[in-house]
């Protein structure tokens, strides 16, 4: 199989070369990719466990579905894909994009956008990609977070972090009596 290649970006985000998979991340080359966060319709959360073949952070949880863009690939069209390929799914609703995290350490040098959408599955998870994958409360994800921070990849727990902050303060909907 051919390695994967992937687009090159400044400080900008704008695309200023095209470079293997490898040598993106042995030379930590700023590059972009997406996280999708699937919530069930009960509130809960479903992460990923990352299989153990994966290059970076096997064995680790992380988001319910990411990836990197594929070259001339937009953020919205690779999160779809992203959830088509690692879960076998397409929501019958809209992504909801919330939030962009800058490329930095502990998302791999990735300008990563952050989007969310409710499923209840089921889910046809990816083997090559995903160990396995469970539903998780809020309560449970901070706790664990908080006792075993090395269980998670660094970009989830960063995106985590950023998606706390970005819920407590989106404007909540008025009641019109």
């Amino acid at each position: 199989m051919a390695e994967e290649i992937f687009d090159v970006v400044n400080e900008q985000d704008e695309v200023i070369d095209r470079r293997p998979r490898s040598e993106v991340h042995s030379r930590d080359l700023l590059h972009r990719a997406v996280h999708v966060l699937v919530f069930h319709s009960n509130g809960n959360l479903f992460l990923q466990k990352r299989s153990m073949l994966k290059d970076c952070f096997p064995g680790t949880w992380d988001s319910s579905a990411s990836g990197h863009l594929d070259t001339g690939e937009s953020y919205d069209a690779c999160a779809l894909r992203e959830l088509g390929e690692e879960l076998g799914c397409q929501p019958d609703q809209p992504l909801e994009k919330l939030f962009k995290m800058d490329a930095q350490l502990e998302t791999g040098w990735e300008f990563v956008w952050i989007y969310q959408v409710r499923h209840d599955g089921p889910f046809k998870l990816q083997p090559e990609e995903i160990e396995c994958g469970d539903w998780f409360t809020m309560e449970h994800i901070q706790e664990w977070l908080r006792d075993r921070p090395e269980d998670f990849a660094s970009a989830f727990r960063a995106l985590w972090k950023r998606y706390l902050a970005w819920e407590t303060s989106r404007p909540q909907p008025q009641n019109r009596s």
